[in-house]
């Protein structure tokens, strides 16, 4: 199995960084203006990139300020059944934020194109965290 690995240094309080990473106005910023979510164990977030079907994903962890855990349930063939884990902590006011996507079935073309794109994620977490902008998909030109 494979996973990618990322991870950003935010100047955001901790609290901030998990706001954007489990609400509805935080991820509408940071990933995807057209999205369903709900920080709540159990709910099935949706989010929709235009390609013509949902990516959705159940929150299996939700530990304040501290993980976010979410399992596929659709998207890409590739996609479905791994898992993306935010782990967060902070020091000095500064959020780092590991970002994980595991259970991939195989190193594709794909896993490595969706690696670059977590990477431009965490940048608009970044952004959107510490200056109130983000990069969501509908607005990237990359």
């Amino acid at each position: 199995m494979e996973s990618i690995e990322q991870i950003n240094y935010i100047n955001s309080p901790i609290e901030s960084v998990h706001k954007a990473l489990t609400s509805e106005e935080g991820l509408g910023q940071v990933w995807t203006k057209k999205l369903k979510v709900k920080p709540e164990i159990g709910f099935i977030n949706e989010f929709d990139f235009d390609e013509g079907y949902l990516t959705k994903f159940k929150i299996i962890a939700l530990k304040e300020n501290h993980q976010i855990v979410w399992e596929c349930l659709d998207s890409d063939e590739e996609w479905i059944g791994t898992k993306v884990s935010f782990e967060l902590a902070e020091k000095d006011n500064v959020t780092t934020v590991f970002l994980k996507h595991y259970k991939w079935r195989e190193r594709t073309d794909f896993y490595r194109w969706c690696s670059y794109n977590w990477a431009m994620f965490l940048y608009s977490l970044k952004t959107y965290c510490e200056n109130q902008k983000g990069l969501p998909n509908q607005e990237r030109d990359f």
